[in-house]
């Protein structure tokens, strides 16, 4: 046991003199790091540990493998960052794919999908077919980066007698660099924006597709939303994380999406239906419920709504006879239905996530819509 203090506390007081600030709330959780000692400590350790007051030697890296690997699992983006400017060795493990997966999926998770994915594998092939970024954008991108989060590893090499071997230190392809064009705002990618151009009236509970960048200084997004018919695109600043989800379809706003729930719906259910003004636009979302048929009193015990060919959609946040309150589809030959006075309505899916019915509830409206 004396042992394995001492060990600790070599690491530890190591570790606070690397990254200059106070330890991390989780370096004083023993218990682990004593059962990862037990199973991986060596006998080449061990003697080491026991010459601690006689030699200054040890370091992070004569951890065994698992407790290391615990800890930089452990650290934050801008720590693990830190920890690669030590040495080569450090380097290498700290900008593994597999540490920064998990720090992609827990900030950026709930926004990224498959459609932005292959928008980043476009983004970076690109960039080989056209020999990889210019030198000016690159610095551009490291010194954004540096100012953020000064990494020194992170800079430029440069060969001072041949200018063409410049390079980054970081592989195109790899996690980590996904990760920082992401978060520096270099990458644009697709994503869904709630109530768009800032809770215009126009949009009130709907969910439409844009480019999106984010800004760390605000952290905050900006949005470019494609075209509608001739008006140019439109933009929008300072959006909030809460306004955003990725995706739920993998379908292009100007496809309809083909409906797999028609046959399932029941009176109460929440849905989004597609809807464009007209056919040069794209498609949004909007938020609704199934109603019942106009011949059924709403009576649970005798209601067979369920079993009628025709689907009673209804958009509770406008007032009653608006014509944009309530509209029927087809359950058995759904496909747009519509015209340019009302506008189309494409595909539908079901809502049965309890945490995105709770985002539509706290868009709505403070006050019915006309």
């Amino acid at each position: 046991m004396l042992l394995y203090f001492i060990t600790c506390l070599s690491f530890f007081l190591f570790l606070k003199s690397l990254l200059l600030k106070p330890l991390p709330s989780w370096a004083t959780e023993m218990r682990l790091l004593s059962l990862l000692f037990r199973q991986e400590l060596s006998v080449k350790t061990i003697s080491k540990v026991e010459n601690v007051e006689e030699s200054q030697d040890l370091t992070v890296l004569d951890l065994p493998e698992l407790a290391l690997e615990c800890i930089l699992e452990r650290l934050p983006p801008s720590s693990l960052c830190q920890m690669a400017g030590v040495c080569r060795s450090l380097r290498e493990r700290c900008v593994s794919d597999h540490l920064w997966e998990r720090h992609l999926k827990q900030k950026w998770g709930r926004v990224i999908s498959p459609a932005a994915y292959r928008e980043w594998k476009w983004h970076i092939a690109s960039k080989r077919n056209f020999g990889g970024l210019k030198l000016g954008k690159q610095r551009g991108l490291m010194r954004f980066v540096s100012l953020r989060w000064p990494f020194p590893w992170m800079r430029l090499k440069v060969d001072a007698n041949n200018s063409s071997k410049q390079r980054s230190s970081l592989p195109v392809d790899s996690v980590i660099n996904w990760y920082l064009a992401l978060e520096t705002g270099n990458f644009w990618f697709p994503a869904q924006v709630y109530n768009r151009e800032n809770g215009h009236v126009g949009f009130m509970l709907s969910c439409y597709d844009a480019e999106l960048s984010y800004d760390p200084q605000t952290d905050t997004f900006q949005a470019r939303y494609p075209p509608h018919g001739r008006r140019a695109d439109a933009r929008e600043c300072g959006i909030p994380w809460e306004r955003l989800r990725a995706p739920p379809v993998d379908t292009s706003p100007h496809d309809l999406h083909i409906s797999d729930c028609l046959n399932d719906l029941h009176p109460g259910d929440h849905i989004e239906i597609q809807w464009r003004r007209n056919k040069e636009f794209p498609y949004g979302w909007w938020y609704g419920f199934v109603g019942h048929l106009e011949s059924c009193d709403g009576n649970e015990n005798y209601c067979r709504c369920h079993s009628s060919d025709t689907v009673v959609l209804e958009f509770n946040h406008y007032t009653p006879g608006s014509r944009w309150r309530q509209t029927n589809v087809s359950r058995k030959d759904h496909r747009e239905e519509g015209n340019e006075a009302d506008g189309f309505y494409g595909g539908i899916r079901k809502i049965t996530s309890e945490a995105e019915i709770s985002i539509w509830k706290r868009l709505w409206p403070s006050e019915v819509l006309d």
